[in-house]
């Protein structure tokens, strides 16, 4: 997968070049990330890459012609006609579904935006897609990119080496992960479930599908609703509320 990435801050990606997954997936060739500076295609001496917005108000945008000579670069540079990503706080909320669909793109480009944002007649014209980390604001798009490439690098094959840990990984269900316990087997007097130790692998199935419907239900509700319940987690889901 490779990903073009737009920012006035390249070097903060080092946190994913440099380190974990991402990292192994570039050693690997699994993953390659090429940057385009807004402030290299700047015309003027002082390499200006904001301006103030029509209308007043505070703050500044992005200025709309280096921005727009670096996404234009990227995109050509792709060799396809990837699609373009912008990170926004207006954008759809980013999810496993949407990760899971970026993953399988040979290329995407990533717009990290700053300021207060950038001229909305770019979002219309060079902008595919607007994608949000949350109901928050942060100071760029550099945080929300970096989120975006760790979780589409370890849904790409070859990446972990372990790939059903991936698929029990919370939302790859539409649920939240069950509880886990590793070593010792009492930890301040506190012990773990003896399901677990029983040996019975499909005991174990049955629990952690229980735990997971249960702990989904409790923390986010709103996940049940999108997925439905199949009969038998219902049963699963009823014998939770009687523990």
């Amino acid at each position: 997968m490779w990903i073009g990435i737009v920012s006035l801050f390249p070097d903060m990606f080092q946190a994913v070049s440099n380190f974990g997954i991402t990292r192994r997936a570039l050693d690997k060739g699994l993953l390659s990330l090429e940057f385009w500076n807004p402030r290299d295609y700047a015309s003027d001496s002082h390499r200006t890459v904001d301006d103030k917005p029509y209308g007043g108000g505070p703050g500044m945008l992005m200025k709309v012609q280096p921005l727009k000579d670096a996404i234009v670069a990227a995109k050509m540079k792709s060799g396809t006609n990837c699609s373009v990503i912008y990170l926004s706080p207006q954008g759809r909320k980013a999810d496993h579904e949407l990760l899971l669909r970026f993953s399988t793109e040979q290329a995407l480009v990533l717009v990290a935006g700053r300021y207060e944002g950038i001229d909305e007649r770019l979002i219309e014209s060079v902008i595919d897609e607007e994608v949000s980390i949350g109901d928050f604001v942060v100071t760029g798009g550099e945080l929300p990119a970096m989120l975006l490439i760790d979780g589409m690098t370890r849904l790409i094959p070859g990446v972990v080496g372990d790939m059903e840990s991936v698929q029990r990984d919370s939302f790859t269900d539409g649920l939240l992960n069950c509880p886990q316990y590793t070593r010792p087997e009492i930890v301040d007097g506190q012990t773990i479930p003896d399901v677990l130790l029983s040996g019975d692998h499909q005991a174990i199935a049955n629990w952690r599908k229980m735990q997971a419907l249960g702990r989904t239900r409790d923390r986010r509700p709103d996940l049940l609703g999108k997925r439905g319940l199949s009969e038998e987690e219902q049963k699963l889901l009823r014998l939770y509320q009687t523990q």
